[in-house]
């Protein structure tokens, strides 16, 4: 079957719209002209249990199975010189996931990870440098399940050994791609709004293999789920969107260039083209994709999709499993090996900023007046149960007058970084970042263009020793409701001149008094009738039209500074329970 999808651009009208369709058999490998044998996972469509496999699909061939023995096998990836094959695989019904690797033809299976937990999505990585070893070491990443069911990204040696943990965001990471300057690109779920769009989101992120330098990818533009990145040989970045979180990742096509990723979007398919899954690339500029109908009938199929024209060619299509993951068995280019200053004797790393005024909304003047001149440091919690995580906090410090400091944190900690104003609210949040150990890592200014080179000049900050927020864990600060927020509520609001009769506010819930939390605390209703004021700010997406009242009414007793920090405090970051 051949067809062709409309080509878009962003904002564009629809530029081809072509359907040719070709009658071929169900199964049938109807790709001519396809240049290699391609290894993929087969899931029976109606099993009651994870019934998948792999499977490998020969030029004009039938398919023959790969992992014959194992009780499940998933997630293939193609060795440099296209003579081996990672995957992760189950032997029995009781087994966690582990990382295999086979040679192509599915011979001399070895097991690699022997983790307690669930090890998925393995890549192989470039060769990595430290300046302890004379040669460099090889190893992969792969996505592991930590407590709680958070997936991170790992790396291992190709022999089991020398497990480390790359990613540490507390709402977990998945599907990483290696990129052939050494980088890994990987989507990184995000439950907080920094930016306009959705609060619940999974940009695309990129991070030296060692996980030092992590920096955002593409997100902005196009459906808030990315989803299974893949680059072509045209030098662009093809990956699944879609506009709610899918546990099985399906969604439409979009791209974007690898030379402005933030500024190429561009969208490929739309949802009337069909379900697609996990691209992977060719040498030709096409990818092979997973796709089955708009309409939700039949299985997926494998396709070769080509992002410049929109024509669709199918390869193989099974009417009894879904066919997923095609990886087609062929050499390609070794990335660019990477050199690492990540030194595990060290707790904890460095983080600078140059200008934590300089922003994509201007330079300095989205500031209000005093404003900008603290900074908070939160670290995160990951959460157990698929619950949102906790924070606590690191540490508050002036930011020097040209707007940089210079911090020292524990290492693979999850750290969001607060701009405040002068009554304490956070006025800028970043996302979810870390650093490794005896990392040096530094940004620009506060969601900065990052296509800007900065200002020439040496940070007045980094003429300090950094400012040290490693206190061990038992003495960092959490806010709670139930041991903060509620006896400040039943002291100061149930009483006579208010909620009396009531006992404490309820205001845990957002729906109970509107509030916004996560980093939200200025467009906050309840913070505005604190202070008597609106507060909220442009950048900030909230509605703000509540008609205003002072809380509490002339006559009650006031809220203390400190209480109304309190409050703030925990609203910016996360309303905990």
């Amino acid at each position: 079957m051949r067809q062709g999808l409309p080509a878009f651009g962003t904002g564009s009208p629809l530029l081809i719209a072509i359907a040719v369709l070709i009658a071929s058999p169900p199964g049938a490998a109807t790709a001519r002209d396809f240049p290699a044998p391609i290894v993929f996972t087969q899931v029976r469509t109606k099993a009651k249990s994870d019934d998948s496999r792999l499977s490998r699909l020969n030029p004009q061939g039938a398919p023959t199975v790969l992992s014959a023995g194992f009780f499940s096998a998933s997630d293939p990836e193609i060795s440099f010189d296209g003579a081996r094959i990672l995957f992760a695989g189950r032997k029995t019904a009781s087994d966690r996931w582990q990382i295999f690797e086979m040679q192509a033809d599915g011979a001399g299976i070895r097991q690699i990870t022997r983790e307690a937990m669930d090890c998925r999505n393995p890549i192989y990585l470039s060769p990595l440098w430290i300046l302890s070893s004379e040669e460099p070491s090889h190893t992969i990443a792969f996505v592991g399940a930590t407590a709680g069911g958070r997936t991170n990204l790992f790396s291992v040696h190709l022999d089991g050994t020398g497990i480390q943990q790359l990613s540490h965001n507390p709402y977990g990471d998945l599907d990483p791609l290696l990129m052939e300057d050494g980088r890994i690109l990987f989507a990184g779920r995000q439950s907080h709004r920094v930016e306009a769009g959705p609060a619940d989101r999974m940009p695309l992120f990129g991070v030296n293999i060692d996980g030092v330098d992590l920096a955002f990818y593409a997100g902005d533009q196009g459906a808030a789920f990315k989803r299974a990145p893949a680059v072509t040989a045209g030098r662009d970045v093809v990956f699944v969107e879609s506009d709610a979180w899918s546990p099985d990742g399906a969604g439409t096509l979009a791209s974007v260039s690898l030379r402005r990723a933030l500024y190429s979007y561009r969208k490929l398919t739309d949802p009337s083209h069909g379900l697609f899954r996990s691209p992977s690339a060719l040498p030709s500029g096409e990818v092979l994709v997973a796709r089955r109908p708009a309409a939700g009938k039949g299985t997926y199929g494998l396709y070769r999709f080509n992002p410049s024209t929109g024509s669709l060619d199918l390869v193989y299509d099974d009417p009894a499993r879904d066919d997923l993951q095609p990886k087609a068995i062929l050499p390609r280019p070794q990335a660019d090996g990477r050199s690492s200053v990540v030194d595990d004797k060290d707790p904890s790393g460095v983080l600078y900023c140059l200008n934590s005024r300089l922003s994509d909304i201007g330079d300095g003047d989205w500031l209000p007046p005093g404003a900008g001149r603290r900074l908070r440091v939160v670290e995160g919690i990951p959460a157990s149960g698929g619950g949102k995580p906790a924070a606590r906090v690191l540490g508050e410090l002036n930011v020097e007058d040209d707007g940089s400091f210079h911090i020292r944190v524990p290492a693979n900690t999850p750290i969001q970084l607060q701009l405040l104003d002068e009554d304490g609210i956070a006025l800028r949040a970043c996302r979810w970042i870390w650093v490794r150990n005896h990392e040096n890592r530094g940004c620009i200014g506060c969601h900065e263009d990052p296509e800007l080179t900065p200002e020439n000049r040496m940070a007045e900050a980094l003429f300090n020793r950094a400012a040290n927020l490693t206190l061990p864990p038992e003495r960092r600060r959490t806010i709670t409701f139930n041991r903060d927020i509620a006896p400040i509520l039943a002291a100061k609001c149930a009483t006579g001149s208010c909620h009396v009769g009531s006992g404490v506010p309820r205001i845990a819930a957002e729906n109970d008094l509107r509030i916004h939390v996560s980093g939200m605390a200025g467009a906050s209703p309840v913070i505005w009738r604190l202070f008597g004021r609106k507060i909220t700010r442009p950048w900030d997406h909230a509605n703000g039209d509540a008609p205003l009242g002072i809380m509490p009414p002339g006559g009650a007793a006031p809220l203390t500074e400190d209480e109304k920090r309190t409050i703030i405090e925990w609203i910016d970051m996360g309303a905990q329970q």
